[in-house]
């Protein structure tokens, strides 16, 4: 169909890559614990917008350009780190803010770097997650090339295809996270404590994102 071949396979695949966390889904999570529904769909369309982003580059040979180009791959590699690097920085110094004020009983951020009422654009630091993440276009390129035939006349349909059934199953798996997010929510305002301890460890798997970026 269009290309594309042993389509169950990829299927499948593509519903264990989507499982695994990431910062994406990890942050979309965050918004909507902190902000609600409405909010956590803008971090999610962010995260929609980056992966369409990144696609459409594979499709063109973005990823062969990265490939051949070890100094771009770099530059793109120490940006992308840096960026979550800072945002688990910032996530750290939330919960060090929760754990000195925890008594009072006014609402503390939940599991991201700024107070609630602070502007934080969740849509836009989505959208640079997903974007500063080089692997991602190395992934998509030689994940998608299995389930290509070399074959058909019109690669391009192919990995529009490919691409379309990753984003739809992400988008399903992002709403249950958005929805579960709200739900989450409402322990964090009654145990700051645990919203603390929930925010640090955000803040730590973040740090580790960064590191893996880094070093690879």
């Amino acid at each position: 169909m269009l290309g594309v071949t042993d389509l169950p396979t990829y299927l499948a695949a593509v519903v264990l890559i989507v499982l695994l966390p990431g910062p994406n889904s990890l942050y979309v999570l965050s918004v909507a614990s902190r902000r609600g529904v409405k909010e956590g769909y803008k971090a999610a369309c962010g995260v929609f917008t980056g992966d369409a982003v990144l696609m459409a580059l594979t499709a063109v040979g973005a990823g062969a350009l990265l490939q051949a180009s070890p100094l771009l791959f770099t530059v793109v590699k120490v940006f992308g780190a840096g960026y979550l690097g800072w945002l688990a920085v910032g996530m750290m110094r939330a919960a060090w803010g929760m754990w000195r004020t925890r008594r009072d009983r006014q609402e503390e951020p939940v599991t991201g770097e700024e107070p609630a009422g602070a502007a934080e654009h969740p849509y836009r630091r989505a959208l640079l997650v997903s974007l500063l993440n080089p692997k991602a276009i190395l992934f998509l390129l030689s994940f998608f090339v299995q389930f290509v035939d070399p074959g058909y006349a019109y690669p391009a349909l192919s990995f529009l295809l490919l691409g379309t059934v990753m984003q739809v199953l992400s988008f399903l798996y992002l709403s249950v996270l958005i929805f579960a997010g709200t739900r989450l929510s409402a322990a964090f305002r009654r145990r700051k404590r645990l919203s603390a301890g929930a925010t640090s460890a955000a803040g730590v798997i973040f740090l580790g994102f960064a590191a893996k970026l880094a070093a690879s």
